[in-house]
Formats: structure tokens, sequence, C-alpha cells
């Protein structure tokens, strides 16, 4: 009778080229994306041509809240009717920049932003101070 006897290969060293080739490909995507968390954006050099089309810059308008409630529009005085006329007739694109006294009342404010969210004018700022 013949003895088969199970033969248990031991292992003396760990196959680590697999875990090199991971590691690999693990380095080359964080290089590749830390490049573009640096800049932003993804650096892309325009073409030049021969005709350019100028952008139309719009001037912005401001409106201003004083602290005894009256209402500026650039440097003309207005009650929030005849400011709802002259804003009607602005695109619906036009900058807008709210400039209202820290003393002024709420109401006023509101007012004005109410106004220009039922007119759809959704271009604009609020000034502050730092």
């Amino acid at each position: 009778m013949s003895k088969c006897k199970k033969v248990r290969k031991k292992f003396d060293e760990i196959n680590v080229i697999p875990f090199i080739d991971i590691m690999l490909v693990l380095l080359v995507i964080v290089l590749t994306t830390a490049t573009f968390v640096k800049q932003g954006v993804i650096p892309v050099e325009l073409p030049q041509s021969s005709t350019q089309s100028k952008t139309k810059k719009i001037k912005e308008i401001v409106l201003y809240v004083k602290k005894d409630g009256k209402i500026f529009f650039g440097k003309e005085k207005l009650t929030l009717e005849a400011l709802k006329k002259k804003l009607q007739i602005l695109s619906k694109d036009q900058v807008i920049v709210l400039k209202s006294d820290k003393n002024s009342k709420f109401q006023d404010f509101v007012s004005v932003m109410s106004l220009l969210k039922e007119l759809q004018l959704k271009e604009f700022y609020i000034a502050t101070q730092e």
C-alpha cells in the first residue's frame, strides 16, 4: 500500500506585483485630479478669430433706501409706485445694486426686494460694507 502524502506548499513570500500595479494606477488618478483641483478649471488656450463680437456692457443701476424711508433710483427720488414703473421697462438681465442704510426700516428694504422679485429682476446685488 502506498501512502499518498498531501504536500502543502508554504508561502515564503508574498507576490507584491498586483499590489504595485494597483498603487501605480491610484497614483496616476490622484495626480491627475490634483492638477484639476489646484487650477480649478481645465486650462484651455482659445483660438483667435478675425471677427470678434463685442459684448454689450450693461451699466448697473443703483437703488438706495435711506433711513427715513426715501427710495432713490440713481440720484432720482421716487415713490415705490414710481419705482415700479421705472423698473418695468428694464431688461430682465439688468444688473441692479441695492444699497440700504443700516438704520433704515426693514419693511422699506423688503418692499423694494419684493418689487424686484415681482418684476422678475434677478440680477441684483445687495451692497454691504466690510
